[in-house]
């Protein structure tokens, strides 16, 4: 009889029970750390880097429009666009119907690096879910996406920014527990 690598692998006694929280840490903290390194360039890492992204996914959203659907304090959004548009990554421009409204839009140069830069991110996330098929791969993001969205909306002064905090620490120092050994099985 022939079994499956998940039947006949042994189950862990030595750690915590993987319950969702436990999972979803796991996962989130991975892919922190792996994110994190790839977009250091990035001003504002991966808070700039989703910045990015939304402005280009968007018909060229005001800065206060940016700040709600990315739930970013609108003075931290400030700083944030200041960077990304002295790295040429986006630009404010004046709304064409009232003068004192600023669009943000990606330009050029940011549309280039955004195509590489999801595309790396995209080759960690496959690498984070390595241990998943393509079909449970896409699930689990899509049923991920889908619970992100629906909290969101019931919850719309949530910070995903502190969650990621919490989870995984200001400092690379505070994602690094020790790990505890079982005795050695005989």
């Amino acid at each position: 009889m022939t079994t499956s690598s998940h039947e006949s692998a042994p189950a862990r006694t030595d750690g915590p029970a993987p319950d969702l929280g436990w999972s979803l840490a796991v996962v989130l903290q991975r892919w922190h750390e792996r994110v994190e390194e790839l977009l250091a360039d990035v001003p504002h890492g991966s808070r700039g880097y989703h910045v990015l992204v939304a402005c280009a996914d968007s018909e060229a959203s005001t800065q206060a429009a940016l700040a709600e659907r990315l739930l970013i304090d609108r003075s931290v959004m400030t700083y944030v666009l200041d960077d990304l548009e002295a790295a040429d990554l986006v630009a404010r421009r004046v709304d064409e119907n009232d003068r004192r409204v600023r669009r943000v839009c990606v330009t050029e140069h940011g549309r280039a690096v955004l195509a590489d830069l999801a595309a790396r991110v995209g080759h960690v996330e496959q690498h984070v879910l390595a241990g998943l098929d393509d079909a449970t791969r896409a699930l689990f993001c899509a049923a991920a996406r889908t619970a992100a969205v629906a909290i969101q909306e019931t919850s719309p002064d949530l910070d995903p920014c502190a969650a990621v905090r919490t989870v995984v620490g200001d400092a690379p120092a505070a994602r690094r527990a020790p790990r505890r050994r079982g005795r050695a099985r005989s």
